[in-house]
């Protein structure tokens, strides 16, 4: 069986300035912090964790290279990645808004980069939460933190055996689910203005059959240049955000 690469990084650190910022607003559970200065704004975020409580660790470029293994601009917080939620925790924050459950599900998005460009729009369009599934997924990793410039300490993500199963439980409770596809209805054409959830599958293979299966309804995007697929996450801001669309002429 193929080996999924991207899941293999360690999980214990978020690494970037506005990625360990949003981490400490949301309160995010963190042991803590090590950075490589203390001035501007590497000062403000030592600053707001002394105000937590979270130990704040002066330490050189070689340390932080071992820990972050990438761009981590001149710090990382341990201890705060992979905080996962349950779908009834979701569900609570659209009853909590008084909206009907907007969801985002992801079907096999195994590139951490996608995954967090995703949460990013979703928690900035207003979705209520991310659900993935436990395998052939990407996970919370650091790269999905820091690619989500900190919308992962924000929105709530939940981690599912079986999604197809996850979307029947979800049913009974009143959503539909759209799956994006290349060969599905306008998703202009198409009433997204319920208690929904939008499918989104992996990059090279689309939507698995059982979860397609499960779709009350199949979506496209008009396609007008001479390459006929759009990348994963750009695909899902641009759904998300004709939901928001449809939903913002509701009220």
């Amino acid at each position: 069986m193929k080996q999924n690469n991207y899941n293999q990084e360690d999980t214990s650190y978020i690494i970037g300035r506005n990625a360990v910022t949003e981490a400490l607003k949301a309160g995010s559970p963190i042991n803590q912090i090590f950075v490589a200065s203390m001035n501007g704004s590497l000062g403000a975020i030592c600053s707001a964790a002394r105000k937590q409580g979270i130990p704040v660790k002066v330490t050189d470029a070689r340390k932080l290279d071992s820990m972050a293994g990438g761009n981590h601009q001149g710090v990382c917080a341990e201890g705060a990645c992979a905080q996962y939620a349950t779908v009834a925790e979701i569900l609570a924050v659209s009853e909590k808004k008084g909206a009907k459950p907007f969801l985002i599900l992801c079907d096999g998005i195994e590139d951490p980069h996608n995954l967090g460009a995703i949460i990013r729009t979703a928690e900035a369009s207003g979705a209520d939460g991310i659900i993935l599934p436990k395998r052939r997924s990407a996970s919370l990793t650091q790269t999905v933190f820091k690619t989500s410039a900190g919308a992962a300490s924000w929105l709530p993500v939940a981690r599912v055996s079986n999604l197809a199963t996850e979307m029947i439980a979800l049913k009974k409770q009143g959503l539909w689910f759209y799956g994006a596809d290349m060969n599905g209805a306008p998703a202009t054409k198409t009433d997204l203005k319920g208690a929904i959830g939008l499918v989104i599958g992996s990059e090279g293979f689309g939507l698995s059959e059982p979860v397609k299966a499960q779709c009350d309804g199949i979506i496209s995007l008009p396609m007008f240049g001479k390459v006929n697929s759009l990348n994963a996450s750009v695909a899902a801001g641009i759904l998300m955000y004709e939901a928001i669309r449809q939903r913002s002429e509701e009220r």
